[in-house]
């Protein structure tokens, strides 16, 4: 790729008219009353700007290139309401732009977020399902759909996710969380959309804003939640402003291109060379993904704004933040805090992909860790990935040794204390980034039953990838295509359609039934969603586990050993206390907790006492 400098335009004499407005309006009563509005267009600076409506004008900041202008106005007490912007050359007024304040939905402020009470289902947007085959290829965007292409765009749209909302909530799922909508127009491998082109805009190929509403709206009704997934760390090559830079230091340049050297840690190692630091945060993540200056106040408050835009727009639920630990930290914080700010419930979850408690644990709200060098991320979820290396391979170690076996599950909540609130982490045995779990246990339905039993029942938020509840199957190994495959059943003409019971092979029967009984479970369950947790060593790689309140107690057993355990209940009087049986929620069977458990193997038992 070409190393993206930045130059200024050469003066001219034409004054255009304005070519973009963002954000492309606003609404009224927001805690923070100040609005920075980027105009766009032509040698805009050269104008002077004034405002109707007594609307008062804080600030008007313009950069090195003359086609933008930065605009901030105050809005505290102001109605919801239209008013319009002048622009004048010589004090005469050679165009103007209305702007509107909207009004907000009652008690948005206070909206109800994600948390450990729901299932979040992932998918891959161009993956799912195509809905819309009308939309599959736009003229304003280059790559065009061809599903034959691994690395192509294949369809799948916003109109395929509503299709199947009641697909998901059969499932179990309360919470969507689709990868990137916004548009991504690089020239080829665009599908993941993680290379933004237009951060106001939902691809043409997914769908539209309005759609994209209506996707909020249509979750909403079903009692469900909508989570987005944003990326503060990076745009895309192709998108317009990196095309026409605002100010040279909009992106982190070297100058040009310098890749990162992925080493979060250097964040916080008291040890580490500024430029081994530097080249972590400022390097490009991909030669096709500018690297945002999060410390440019300019391009931190867009974010800030847009994110909020959205929020307001689509009445989102939620935010998982791509990346997260890559960006400038002090930055990163200031825009989550700019949120929470504004949503005090309002839940997000940064992708800090670690391999150690304490490490992920820095990036979380109100750390213990981070606090050692007075940093707060002010970021409310982190996501479990050390749960997730502990689960990549762990039942297959059938005869445990001292380190082996689930005592690697064991010991990754040990770690607990090290987080401020473990109930607040996403826990996940795979995702859109990762090897498939099928892959990794080759479709063995016992061993997907006791990884989606854990997750089901820790403390924590599950997350649940795309098709693992039908068994697909992927390996990275052979590029990220292979783990984000076309789920069968989306697109017309489609052989198998694993949407409906009668489409479904036995397999994907099997372990659709069993993914669909655990989950709907666990939605009317307070003691898994909020209950303490308390463990007992794993023995003969039979690990036992106990979620409860003051009135409800559930019992897990998973016996991740090759024969069949016998497990004595006198071992877990403490938990048990005066309960006298437990039915096991899957198959219906009320089970005596006086003497002993047999269990075989591979298998997992999990009790609502009684």
């Amino acid at each position: 790729m070409k190393k993206i400098i930045f130059f200024l335009l050469l003066n001219s004499t034409v004054y255009g008219q304005v070519e973009k407005t963002e954000p492309p309006f606003w609404y009224a009563g927001m805690h923070n009353p100040e609005l920075q509005i980027m105009f766009y267009g032509k040698n805009i600076a050269a104008n002077d700007v004034s405002v109707s409506n007594n609307i008062v004008i804080k600030n008007i900041r313009k950069t090195e290139n003359p086609n933008y202008l930065f605009v901030t106005i105050d809005t505290k007490n102001c109605p919801n309401q239209d008013f319009v912007f002048s622009f004048s050359k010589n004090k005469k007024v050679s165009f103007t732009k209305k702007y509107t304040l909207k009004k907000r939905k009652e008690n948005a402020a206070f909206r109800k977020s994600f948390d450990a009470s729901d299932m979040v289902y992932l998918i891959m947007s161009d993956r799912f399902a195509n809905g819309n085959p009308n939309n599959d290829s736009d003229k304003s965007v280059t790559e065009k759909s061809d599903r034959a292409n691994p690395g192509g765009r294949h369809g799948g749209d916003i109109a395929g996710m509503i299709k199947n909302l009641d697909y998901l909530k059969a499932l179990g799922a309360t919470t969507l969380w689709p990868t990137p909508l916004c548009e991504d127009n690089d020239k080829t491998y665009s599908y993941h959309t993680y290379g933004q082109s237009d951060v106001y805009r939902i691809d043409p190929r997914f769908g539209t804003n309005e759609e994209y509403l209506n996707l909020s709206s249509e979750l909403h009704k079903r009692g469900m939640k909508l989570i987005m997934d944003y990326v503060t760390n990076h745009w895309g090559a192709e998108h317009w402003m990196i095309k026409d830079l605002p100010t040279y230091d909009w992106v982190h340049q070297f100058p040009g291109y310098s890749q990162s050297n992925y080493r979060m840690t250097t964040q916080y190692d008291i040890n580490a060379s500024e430029i081994d630091t530097k080249n972590c945060v400022d390097g490009w993540f991909v030669p096709s993904m500018p690297d945002l200056n999060q410390s440019n106040p300019l391009v931190l408050n867009y974010l800030k704004q847009n994110a909020i835009w959205w929020i307001e727009y689509a009445d989102l639920d939620g935010f998982r933040v791509d990346t997260y630990s890559y960006n400038d930290k002090t930055a990163i914080a200031d825009w989550t805090k700019s949120i929470t700010n504004e949503y005090p419930y309002f839940n997000i979850v940064g992708e800090v992909w670690m391999h150690d408690q304490a490490q992920i644990s820095y990036w979380q709200k109100d750390s213990p860790i981070a606090s050692i060098q007075s940093y707060n991320s002010n970021l409310p979820s982190v996501m479990d990935f050390t749960l997730h290396d502990a689960i990549g391979n762990v039942f297959n170690e059938d005869n445990a040794n001292w380190g082996d076996g689930m005592i690697k599950v064991y010991d990754n909540f040990v770690n607990d204390f090290l987080y401020k609130n473990p109930n607040n982490m996403m826990t996940f045995v795979e995702n859109h980034d990762t090897n498939r779990f099928n892959q990794n246990y080759k479709n063995d339905f016992q061993k997907y039953k006791m990884a989606m039993a854990l997750i089901a029942t820790i403390r924590g938020i599950p997350q649940l990838y795309y098709g693992s509840e039908i068994a697909m199957n992927g390996d990275k190994g052979k590029g990220d295509a292979d783990i984000r495959k076309d789920f069968p059943g989306g697109w017309n003409g489609d052989e198998n359609n694993a949407f409906v019971a009668s489409g479904r092979t036995a397999e994907q029967s099997r372990f659709f039934d069993f993914t669909s009984k655990l989950f709907t479970w666990r939605k009317t369950n307070e003691a898994i969603h909020y209950g303490k947790m308390k463990h007992y060593l794993p023995e003969n790689n039979v690990y036992t586990y106990f979620r409860y309140t003051d009135n409800k107690s559930v019992m897990v057993i998973i016996n991740n050993s090759a024969s069949t355990q016998t497990i004595k209940t006198n071992r877990f009087s403490e938990s048990i206390k005066n309960y006298k049986t437990g039915t096991d929620i899957l198959s219906g069977t009320e089970i005596n907790l006086q003497s002993e458990i047999i269990l075989d193997a591979k298998s997992v038992l999990i009790l609502e006492l009684k």
